[in-house]
């Protein structure tokens, strides 16, 4: 619901303390028993998925004689990948509910080293299936046995220029605990140990200041709020910024190191041969961004002049330009209105979500250790879960469920139709799926609008999304692709050499018309996906393809409603490239980027009349 401001003239002077775990409603939490009836169901299923592994010695040495027994061995492979899945999201899942519960860190660590060993013992597979002469791979990759796994095999043999001898690859398979080191120590320090301490809010109550409520803060009406919450947030930062500059060194080595041990030219390379994306999508999404930043620009200034400050600072972007309404959804309005969006997707899909987010995927509610942000985390056999930390007065996190949603009926969809070997669709679609959702969300808020002021809310609601989704996320690819050049180039990765990277990145896409506080050239060290090299500039292809095909179905009718369910569908059983050509788009152009941008430009200049 939208409302005006009402000013609130008792002041509380108790802090609003965040709850531990075990205070938070059941209800509230999601329910693993899809995975797990408990922990002792894990316990007993992960000593007996531990004892398999002894399993893998009977296959080395075996794969050339034929069909049958690539067969058996894929057939083993699979079986224990699934059952690995479903131990490894469970585990994970319970560490993530209050990262400093040593229990489960102890659970993920036992799963990960006993993971670790099964890669070890499978390490064999590659270089023995590479070694196999081409005209007999053709042969028994032919025959109807493994026609179930054809897809999966001749995507392998695409490896076989990157595939190491079976001593190497047993190597690089047991530095897999060692090699996630950098992003452990990440997410311990950021989630589990740093302290950011308690700021006032616009009502004078003392608020412990928290990722999550950070957002809250953002959007307070009060430039001091927001400017308090700032600078103690990331004062946090400069007191750690040698350690976390260390520690995101530690993953561009990483990166670097297995994408020259396997023979790529680079680590972005590396990055993009799974998904068969050739580099100029990359290179495409950051030349078509430059080339609209001074849309964003003008943005800024209608910002700051409708917010009627002198100068703009990066804590005065996150706040509503029209200060004097005010959005609040509990969480049960939140799943309708996500629900009632979806309907062009047709009542099974809204029937299926509604169940979900009403019942028990979700993770709801912040408390103590809990993992900040939010994802959706699915798998073949279980409910594809969401973790929140929702804030009912915060906009975005309406928003950002309806995100989570998408990946979750992705999830859903790509289980319940393509087999396990086939069914987990990319990071590259999953951004589609999710940002679909929202674009659905965001047209179905702006036609029930109704006042002008609504409205106009809304479009610099959809305005900063497009600049959150696309131009900041590309902002961060372009950071992550200079980053790892300049170690390529052995250009020592100091914290001075990232601070020098981001604020000229901060200069190029906040213009010369911005103020640029020097703690800004931190955030660099406190992005979580820096962990997962290259993965952001598929928020930004992924929120393109979204606008394209949203426009696509909302326009369209049964055909293109199906085309878009029959992607969901597809999993990875297609390259996403081609998922989405099928769907209706074509990534490989720079027309759904320069068509978003365009979006994004247009909005610009309603907002700017309405105001």
């Amino acid at each position: 619901m939208i409302a005006s401001t009402k000013k609130k003239s008792k002041k509380k002077s108790a802090a609003q303390r965040i709850p531990t775990r075990g205070e938070v409603k059941a209800t509230d939490t999601w329910d693993l028993a899809s995975l797990f009836a408990d922990d002792a169901a894990w316990e007993q299923a992960f000593k007996a998925w531990e004892k398999k592994i002894d399993g893998y010695a009977k296959f080395p040495g075996t794969l050339d004689k034929g069909a049958a027994e690539l067969a058996a061995f894929l057939k083993f492979d699979l079986k224990m990948e699934r059952e690995g899945e479903r131990l490894g999201v469970y585990a994970f899942l319970r560490t993530t509910e209050d990262q400093a519960n040593s229990k489960y860190q102890r659970m993920a660590a036992r799963l990960q080293n006993a993971a670790s060993r099964a890669g070890q013992a499978a390490s064999f597979f590659q270089p023995e299936l590479m070694a196999i002469p081409t005209a007999k791979m053709n042969r028994i990759v032919g025959d109807r046995k493994l026609a179930p796994y054809r897809l999966l095999l001749e995507r392998l043999l695409r490896y076989k220029p990157h595939t190491l001898s079976d001593k190497e690859e047993r190597l690089l398979a047991m530095q897999s605990e060692m090699s996630s080191a950098a992003s452990q120590v990440f997410r311990q320090l950021n989630d589990a140990d740093m302290r950011f301490g308690a700021v006032k809010d616009a009502e004078g109550t003392l608020v412990e200041l928290s990722h999550s409520t950070l957002s809250s803060l953002l959007q307070s009406e009060k430039r001091a709020v927001r400017k308090n919450a700032f600078q103690q947030y990331y004062a946090q930062y400069t007191a750690h910024e040698n350690t976390l500059a260390a520690a995101l060194n530690g993953s561009v080595q990483r990166d670097i190191y297995y994408a020259r041990a396997r023979g790529y030219s680079s680590a972005l390379d590396a990055a993009l041969f799974p998904d068969n994306v050739p580099r100029s999508v990359y290179d495409n999404l950051i030349a078509a961004v430059h080339d609209h930043l001074p849309a964003l620009y003008r943005y800024f200034d209608i910002r700051r002049r409708r917010m009627k400050l002198r100068d703009i600072h990066h804590y005065d972007t996150y706040v509503p330009i029209l200060s004097d309404v005010k959005v609040r959804h509990t969480w049960d309005q939140a799943v309708r209105k996500v629900v009632d969006a979806a309907e062009p997707l047709g009542s099974e899909y809204c029937q299926v979500m509604e169940r979900g987010l009403s019942g028990r995927w979700c993770d709801r509610y912040e408390n103590q250790g809990k993992q900040s942000g939010a994802f959706s985390a699915g798998t073949f056999d279980g409910d594809p879960y969401i973790l929140m930390n929702y804030q009912g007065d915060v906009l975005n996190h309406v928003f950002t469920l309806a995100h989570e949603a998408g990946h979750s009926m992705h999830s859903y969809y790509s289980a319940k139709t393509q087999p396990f070997q086939y069914y987990d669709y990319t990071i590259f679609v999953a951004e589609v799926a999710s940002t679909f959702n929202e674009q659905l969300l965001g047209k179905y808020l702006m036609e029930r609008a109704k006042t002008d002021a609504e409205r106009a809310y809304l479009i610099n609601k959809e305005i900063d999304d497009i600049r959150a989704t696309v131009i900041r996320q590309t902002m961060f690819a372009e950071f992550e692709m200079l980053a790892h050049a300049s170690a390529e180039a052995n250009e020592p990765l100091t914290l001075e050499r990232f601070k020098e990277i981001y604020r000229g990145l901060l200069e190029l896409y906040f213009g010369p018309d911005f103020v640029l506080d020097d703690e800004l050239s931190l955030e660099c060290l406190r992005i979580p996906h820096f962990y997962r090299a290259f993965y952001v500039y598929k928020y930004a292809t992924g929120l393109s393809a979204a606008i394209a095909l949203a426009q696509r179905v909302l326009g369209g009718g049964d055909k293109e409603r199906n085309d878009y369910l029959t992607f969901l569908k597809g999993g990875c059983s297609k390259y996403p490239l081609d998922l989405l050509r099928d769907a209706g788009v074509d990534m490989e152009s720079r027309q759904p980027v320069d068509a978003a941008l365009a979006r994004f430009s247009q909005l610009v200049d309603e907002l700017d009349e309405l105001l």
